[in-house]
């Protein structure tokens, strides 16, 4: 009897109730990026191109305007020729300027132009995307037929006539770069907008009451 008392006050041990807190979203996405190679290999050549981009006065060996006939057309180092030295890499032009040097500035302009050109044509193409997904019928219509005519038309000889008519300054090559490829962006969005408007929550947004830019 005093053995099975001595039983019934062991203290039995205590397990600890630990729960296993799922990652956030953000937390997902951050693994998956990292452990994607194709992700990590473009943001570390994009990293590259934004640092010479942004260093550019202070890594280029030369001036890149810097006119000398006396250098003209020395050819690149891998070329079997007397004339070939490291002080110009990649050789010059024919007015003596240095390949290297205006390749590291010409990444500024670059980049501007295709930053640029990128913001206008995304909003374009966004909100007309959205536009043509959501409401359908006559509106999806004329967008696509929009997008089809957009699409027979090409890139390279209408910006070379509007530039040739217009003039050639940078910021109407970004306009027309814009203008003209806003095409890709409505298709996403188009198609991601049909799928989006079929979900439950939309419908029930729709049920309550709420106005279309809301939803």
């Amino acid at each position: 009897m005093s053995e099975a008392v001595q039983d019934t006050n062991v203290q039995k041990p205590v397990i600890a109730d630990r729960t296993i807190e799922e990652p956030s979203p953000a937390e997902r996405a951050r693994k998956r990026m990292f452990s994607h190679v194709g992700f990590m290999f473009g943001a570390i050549v994009l990293l590259a191109i934004l640092a010479i981009a942004f260093l550019a006065p202070l890594i280029s060996p030369h001036d890149p305007l810097d006119q000398q006939l006396a250098r003209k057309l020395i050819p690149p180092i891998w070329h079997d020729s007397p004339k070939a030295t490291w002080v110009h890499p990649l050789g010059t032009d024919q007015f003596g300027r240095d390949y290297l040097s205006r390749l590291i500035h010409g990444s500024q302009i670059s980049l501007l132009i295709g930053f640029a050109a990128m913001m206008i044509s995304g909003v374009i193409g966004t909100a007309i995307g959205v536009a043509a997904g959501y409401f359908g019928g006559r509106v999806d219509m004329v967008v696509n037929f929009v997008i089809t005519t957009r699409l027979s038309l090409p890139v390279v000889l209408v910006a070379l006539a509007v530039v040739s008519l217009v003039g050639n300054s940078l910021w109407i090559v970004i306009c027309v770069l814009g203008l003209l490829i806003w095409d890709r962006f409505a298709v996403v969005m188009r198609s991601t907008t049909q799928q989006v408007r079929n979900l439950d929550y939309v419908a029930a947004a729709q049920a309550i009451g709420c106005s279309t830019p809301r939803i």
